[in-house]
């Protein structure tokens, strides 16, 4: 079992380090270009979170086999362990966005 929890792991702080990574430096070049840049970092991790889970969980297709195996071929454990990987993703994206949405919310309080 040790495996499976550190892909747990893996999963969420992938995905998490993704939308976290793509939304600091979308700030950066929003400063240099002169855009808002807490807006331009919400706006980037709304919209990557479907792609840190695809990344966290090495790309869409494994996780279909996985699927596959476990509807298919009787192979419920895969797929539960499957379901699992895929809602660990997508926690951490979420985390990650409420983080930066947080992050926009002291910007305001503190900003103005």
């Amino acid at each position: 079992m040790y495996p499976f929890y550190t892909n747990i792991v893996h999963n969420f702080f992938i995905a998490f380090g993704v939308v976290i990574g793509a939304s600091l430096f979308n700030g950066v070049g929003a400063l240099i270009t002169g855009a808002p840049p807490f807006k331009s970092m919400v706006d980037i991790a709304r919209s990557t979170k479907i792609w840190a889970v695809a990344v966290a969980l090495g790309g869409t297709f494994s996780s279909f086999d996985v699927i596959d195996k476990g509807l298919f071929a009787g192979d419920f454990k895969a797929l539960v362990r499957q379901a699992i990987y895929v809602l660990m993703a997508l926690l951490g994206a979420n985390i990650g966005y409420s983080l930066i949405r947080l992050i926009q919310r002291c910007n305001q309080i503190w900003g103005s």
